[in-house]
């Protein structure tokens, strides 16, 4: 799907045709620049490969360095891939939030926010075992038995049990466009989208 990365804001509501208030998040897309197009005959595939937001010369890699040259491009921090671009387009050139106008639905991807190490009632949304009385002690938040026995003698691979939450990517699908604002580049999605504020995000049409 083609796409462009933006940069999560925050959230915000605006107040819909009907009165309603909605809440939605605010994602500040573009400007990318297009920094290499590739085809099937020297890559094997076709996709466009767009950068986001400008990078200082001193901190990029002379590797990238040639390759931003070549573009003839400012170098940039962000680069991602997207597929099934209609249309031509050429190494420079600028994308903004207009390539939006005309989509009432778009899919986010971020990551999501760490939360670290958890237990499973945040984890997996575990009730509980045991009651609150009667000598209980202190099992309320406890998983259980893991199934574990003589035979077979182990647990079984994708046991829902404690451990890292979060930080993973996630895609959340079919997020209303509410509002398009291209003169400060921002997109207004209803919902939330992953990811803290500030955090890098690729939005597909």
């Amino acid at each position: 799907m083609p796409g462009l990365l933006g940069k999560k804001i925050g959230m915000t509501s605006v107040f819909g045709a009907d009165g309603k208030n909605v809440p939605c998040t605010v994602i500040e897309v573009g400007p990318c620049v297009v920094t290499q197009i590739k085809n099937v005959e020297k890559d094997g595939y076709e996709a466009v490969q767009i950068g986001f937001q400008d990078a200082k010369e001193k901190n990029t890699t002379a590797a990238l360095k040639g390759h931003f040259k070549k573009a003839g491009v400012t170098p940039k921090r962000h680069l991602a891939e997207f597929k099934g671009f209609n249309g031509s387009l050429n190494t420079g050139d600028v994308l903004t939030v207009e390539f939006f106008n005309g989509a009432a639905f778009v899919d986010v991807t971020a990551v999501s926010k760490g939360r670290g190490f958890q237990g499973v009632v945040k984890r997996h949304g575990f009730g509980g075992v045991g009651q609150q009385s009667h000598g209980q002690h202190n099992r309320a938040r406890k998983p259980g038995a893991i199934g574990a026995c003589s035979t077979p003698a182990k647990v079984f691979k994708g046991m829902r049990m404690a451990g890292h939450m979060g930080s993973e990517q996630v895609t959340i699908q079919n997020l209303q466009v509410l509002k398009i604002i291209p003169e400060h580049n921002l997109l207004l999605v209803k919902g939330s989208v992953p990811g803290y504020n500030g955090s890098i995000v690729s939005i597909y049409r």
